[in-house]
């Protein structure tokens, strides 16, 4: 029997696997019995392909960012992800683990919270502060639903949470923050959070936001980076002195289908001010697609841009990951889908080519190794299910800052679902260097949850744990 209250979080889930069971108010936490990610679909698209995208989408989407963070502190990598009860694959549950470098293991899962939709767009993301605590953000998608903001009530435990009632200013009185879709909070020492994220019509359909907060409880006010016609996706980061946004339109009338062009600015004032990567200053928001900020002009090479990273090299230059198209169906006509890279040199940007896919929705990260290493990790390889997000993932190189890039090793093999959304964690080890989750493209299915190590080794997490802590299971091609 499931028991929920009216912010549809968890009471009672004797139905779901869990360990144990307590009040959402309370600190306690559960534990699940194993790492199961949610299944999702979003519109339906009437052909071979079924859906515009679905499959398993845990670790879902480019737009929310960090899943991971190693602290060396104590030797763990922490992560959340979008998980599903024992007996349903697609309602969505807030879970939080971590990775022991130490030992190999890793604990059973704590479930923080049931969030009441099928919906992958409210997956949380995570972030910590400098004294270790950990912070998870329950986003939503668009306005209908809340959002929540918890806190580890120890530092460097998974063990308990609290529910944190932040506030925002508006005009000098501080309001709740009850809501916000896309979130990407980062921690910069010495300063506090700086979060990224989206309000819906805000005035325009996707507002792309900040805020700074110095504890994650008392929050500036919300400022708006762009409201260019239909709004904006937007993938950002921090470098050792600055936070920056890249980001797309979805021009008038057409909307979020044609995303089009690439932008990016930058602060290194914790968001007082804003500029280009020249330096060039900017009255936020942006209103006019025709700006000092935009770095790549997809319309006029008859493109989409779909964002999937970004990355600062040692001289805080910004290097940006992106997709190009010719349309946003699923399917071989819409080829190539060109992975390609945006690079700040210092004096211009530079636009490089890397590899091809076969989806809009294949989503890998960028590690910079050094100023001239790079890596992809990436389901750039055509998976089971042909043209639906993901594939197989393979782990790409350039020795020449994305002047050519070489196939180092594909990762995965005759897998029976694609695997999706691989993402690069915070500070990375080298032992959990990728994160991702599995899922039939065309039909709802189980998903898995995997991670890599720096060598493209591949390890499953345990979808049924008969124990509190067990090793991961190491997988081959």
């Amino acid at each position: 029997m499931i028991k929920l209250n009216h912010f549809g979080l968890l009471i009672a889930a004797a139905s779901f696997g869990f360990i144990f069971v307590s009040a959402p108010s309370a600190q306690a936490t559960n534990k699940a019995e194993g790492y199961r990610g949610i299944w999702y679909m979003n519109q339906p698209s009437g052909d071979e392909y079924v859906y515009k995208y679905s499959g398993g989408l845990g670790t879902y989407c480019a737009k929310h960012k960090p899943f991971a963070i190693y602290r060396p502190e104590v030797n763990k990598t922490f992560f959340c992800y979008g998980g599903a009860t024992a007996d349903n694959n697609h309602e969505l549950v807030h879970m939080v683990s971590y990775f022991d470098h130490e030992t190999g293991m890793v604990p059973q899962p704590t479930f923080l919270l049931n969030k009441q939709t099928s919906d992958a767009h409210d997956n949380p993301v995570i972030s910590m502060d400098a004294q270790g605590f950990i912070w998870i953000f329950s986003t939503s998608h668009g306005t209908s639903r809340p959002s929540f903001i918890h806190r580890s009530q120890q530092p460097y435990s998974i063990d308990r949470f609290i529910q944190i009632t932040a506030t925002k200013q508006s005009g000098g009185i501080p309001q709740p923050i009850t809501n916000f879709s896309y979130m990407q909070p980062w921690y910069m020492e010495g300063k506090g959070f700086i979060a990224f994220f989206t309000r819906y019509r805000y005035p325009v359909d996707r507002t792309i936001c900040f805020m700074t907060s110095p504890d994650g409880e008392r929050w500036s006010e919300w400022e708006r980076i762009a409201t260019i016609e239909k709004g904006h996706y937007q993938v950002s980061a921090i470098g050792k002195n600055k936070a920056g946004s890249a980001f797309n339109f979805h021009p008038d009338p057409k909307g979020l289908n044609w995303r089009s062009h690439l932008y990016y600015v930058e602060t290194d004032d914790f968001g007082k001010t804003w500029q280009t990567a020249d330096g060039t200053p900017l009255k936020l928001p942006l209103k006019d697609r025709d700006n000092p900020a935009l770095v790549y002009n997809s319309i006029e090479k008859g493109e989409l841009v779909y964002l999937k990273d970004i990355r600062y090299d040692s001289q805080d230059r910004p290097v940006i990951l992106f997709i190009t198209s010719k349309g946003y169906q699923s399917g071989p006509q819409n080829n190539p889908r060109a992975w390609r890279t945006a690079r700040w040199t210092g004096e211009f940007w530079e636009i490089q080519n890397a590899m091809t896919s076969d989806n809009n929705y294949d989503m890998g990260s960028l590690y910079l190794e050094s100023d001239c290493q790079w890596q992809i990790i990436a389901p750039t390889e055509t998976g089971p299910q042909p043209y639906n997000p993901g594939g197989e993932v393979a782990l790409w190189t350039t020795s020449n800052a994305g002047q050519t890039w070489k196939k180092q090793k594909q990762m995965t093999d005759c897998s029976e679902r694609n695997h999706t959304y691989v993402r690069h964690p915070l500070n990375a080890h080298p032992e959990f260097y990728a994160f991702w989750a599995d899922g039939h493209g065309r039909q709802p299915s189980e998903s898995d949850l995997y991670f890599s190590n720096a060598a493209g080794d591949v390890f499953q997490l345990p979808r049924i744990m008969h124990r509190p802590f067990e090793k991961p299971l190491k997988i081959s091609p």
